[in-house]
């Protein structure tokens, strides 16, 4: 009886001790198992990754405030941004035959340190919609939402954070003369718009974030329309950046190319680089293995494939899905390198850090 009592004490010892180690009510860090969202820190949330471990952990879910961190005073070309593929393809519960490419609506992305958007724009029963094609056209079971929806979610944002930039890419198939125009004017954005005239075209650096903001020229926008440069004042994408190869052509490792669209990666009179990282078909359960280890060694292969440059946009699916930092670890590496030569941004702002650069 005294050695059944004695490993009893003993069981139970150790169960006190384990319980009283195991983190909870907000103490949970990165990679901590968890059972609720309430148990992990600020900025990371309870996450089940089947794919890459057993139960659930704490994952980020909020990006690095770059310009709070440090400052605003650089150019534009010298931060990275947080960008989602497809931002307004998300589950509302409406029924469509096609897939969707994230779980947050547009608002909670840019409350979460998203600072770029990915909208594909349609000419659709009278009106610009985001949507997905088929055929090159949208359909009923292929609509999104009006684009008028989702650029006021835009407007609410800029109005109520004075101080923070936003970029829109537009995989453009409006046909309507001067449509784009009209939408952006009703959704009141022109108030914010970046002009034409400001985006260099020769690989000089764009103009101080902070002077953007002064001058309230906070919202940038890029279409596939060549022709929209002219007619609509809206920057045509490719003179002004390089993008490797999107969907599964862009996701093999160790290979970086331009899409065919762009130009080579590596030619330095476009000053921005964007980085895709999705698949064609988006699979949700597998976007957190994805998002992780795979897409930060992208990053670093298409550093050296665009001439020895960081990008500024890294473009995903899914973007809170990871197995720990995800697309915000990946962001906060390139922009340790590209501010300090740093691997993660938050080394920068330590004076006299010993960095391990990459």
């Amino acid at each position: 009886m005294e050695v059944k009592n004695y490993f009893l004490l003993l069981i139970t010892y150790l169960l006190v001790v384990q319980l009283g180690e195991a983190c909870s009510n907000g103490t949970c860090k990165v990679g901590d198992d968890c059972s609720r969202d309430e148990d992990c820190g600020a900025g990371l949330y309870c996450f089940s990754c089947a794919a890459a471990f057993d139960g659930s952990q704490c994952v980020r879910s909020i990006a690095t405030d770059q310009f709070n961190l440090l400052n605003n005073s650089l150019p534009f070309n010298k931060y990275v941004f947080l960008t989602t593929h497809n931002a307004f393809a998300i589950d509302d519960g409406l029924p469509r035959l096609t897939f969707t490419n994230q779980e947050d609506n547009v608002t909670q992305q840019l409350n979460n340190g998203v600072r770029a958007l990915m909208l594909d724009t349609y000419d659709f029963e009278g009106d610009i919609w985001l949507c997905h094609s088929f055929g090159g056209h949208c359909h009923d079971y292929t609509r999104f939402v009006p684009a008028i929806n989702t650029l006021r979610e835009i407007e609410s944002f800029l109005s109520s954070n004075p101080s923070e930039i936003v970029t829109i890419i537009l995989e453009d198939y409006v046909e309507t003369p001067n449509g784009l125009t009209k939408v952006f004017t009703d959704a009141g954005l022109i108030k914010y718009w970046f002009p034409l005239s400001k985006m260099p075209k020769k690989g000089q650096d764009w103009p101080l974030v902070n002077e953007m903001v002064t001058n309230n020229q906070r919202l940038i926008v890029f279409t596939s329309k060549e022709s929209k440069e002219n007619s609509e004042g809206i920057g045509y994408q490719w003179n002004y950046m390089v993008e490797n190869q999107y969907g599964d052509g862009g996701m093999k490792a160790g290979e970086c190319f331009n899409r065919a669209e762009s130009s080579a990666l590596n030619d330095t009179n476009k000053t921005l680089v964007l980085l895709n990282y999705f698949r064609s078909v988006p699979i949700k359960p597998l976007a957190c293995v994805q998002n992780s280890g795979d897409l930060v060694d992208m990053v670093r292969t298409c550093y050296a494939a665009a001439g020895n440059r960081w990008p500024n946009f890294i473009a995903v699916d899914y973007y809170k899905r990871s197995e720990g930092g995800g697309a915000f670890k990946a962001t906060d590496t390139s922009s340790g390198e590209l501010l300090c030569g740093c691997n993660d941004v938050h080394s920068c702002a330590t004076p006299g850090s010993n960095c391990t650069s990459s």
